[in-house]
């Protein structure tokens, strides 16, 4: 049960990332915030792993897997929702961004890999928790597949598989504690996105941004990297990837339960059935059944 508080808690922090997105991208372009923002965590994740102990590892080959691993938990993804996120409706990513697990069972069935641990019954819970986000944000969001910019829907798609994959690459940290993990991918996403965000959009000629928006991109790096990633590497480590991801239909719950008090959006009884599907197909791809008793004496 302490697993599912943890993928609630993360569930919680990351869906309130497409609000702060959105205060801070009218005025901070989207490489530049995603530049600031795994800076800022990567600096404060190696200055947490410092205080207790840790030193990051200095083999290359753990440094070329973390590249990869900050590529496709933050670098990309990150980038790929802040752009699209310009173009598109908060409630259609939202849609979109709760499709991690769909791709990790895909994936996990095309390749073989983990393909003992996918039971009906997390078959069932994927189907329940996509089920809900779509009851939870309602046809009006899903009304704009194919109509709003489709390459901004490709793009928050391309974010989902990469959310999907990343954890699975994950999984070779399990020797490593989740904090240097998390600073080394994060180290990594911010030497991958500073030269980037300067060549692509000189951040030194943008106009100030007003404080609304450096406060969001400043929580973003701090609340939702850098202490996020430390709970998701555990988690990975824990509950796996498929039920890691399944964090993504609550993320799509607690946008919209968040949309509703801060935004004064109304709650309808939609929403609430949304959210009790999605609770229990995440508790499906969780929490495992019982084992039956067979009658015979434990071994």
């Amino acid at each position: 049960m302490f697993e599912i508080g943890l993928l609630l808690l993360l569930s919680l922090i990351w869906g309130s990332s497409f609000t702060l997105i959105k205060v801070a991208i009218p005025t901070i372009p989207p490489f530049t915030m995603v530049a600031v923002r795994v800076t800022i965590a990567a600096i404060l994740l190696i200055l947490i792993a410092r205080t207790q102990g840790h030193a990051l590892p200095r083999e290359g080959s753990v440094w070329a897997a973390f590249f990869v691993q900050g590529l496709l938990q933050s670098a990309a993804p990150f980038t790929l929702i802040s752009w699209g996120e310009i173009h598109i409706a908060s409630g259609l990513a939202g849609v979109l961004n709760a499709t991690p697990p769909m791709f990790v069972l895909v994936i996990t069935l095309m390749t073989g890999r983990g393909r003992q641990a996918i039971s009906g019954q997390k078959i069932v819970g994927v189907g329940l928790g996509l089920a809900g986000v779509a009851v939870t944000m309602g046809m009006d969001a899903l009304s704009g597949i194919g109509t709003a910019a489709p390459l901004a829907q490709m793009a928050v798609l391309g974010a989902s598989l990469c959310y999907a994959v990343a954890p699975i690459w994950g999984q070779r940290f399990s020797n490593l504690p989740a904090i240097v993990t998390a600073a080394g991918a994060m180290s990594c996403a911010a030497i991958l996105m500073l030269p980037t965000a300067a060549v692509l959009e000189r951040p030194w000629t943008l106009a100030p941004p007003p404080a609304q928006a450096i406060a969001a991109v400043i929580v973003l790096a701090m609340v939702c990297t850098a202490f996020a990633m430390v709970i998701y590497f555990r988690l990975i480590h824990t509950i796996g990837p498929l039920g890691t991801t399944s964090g993504s239909y609550l993320r799509a719950g607690f946008a919209v339960a968040l949309g509703t008090a801060w935004l004064g959006e109304r709650f309808t009884w939609s929403i609430a059935a949304g959210m009790a599907l999605i609770l229990a197909g995440v508790v499906a791809v969780t929490v495992p059944l019982p084992a039956r008793n067979s009658g015979k004496p434990p071994g």
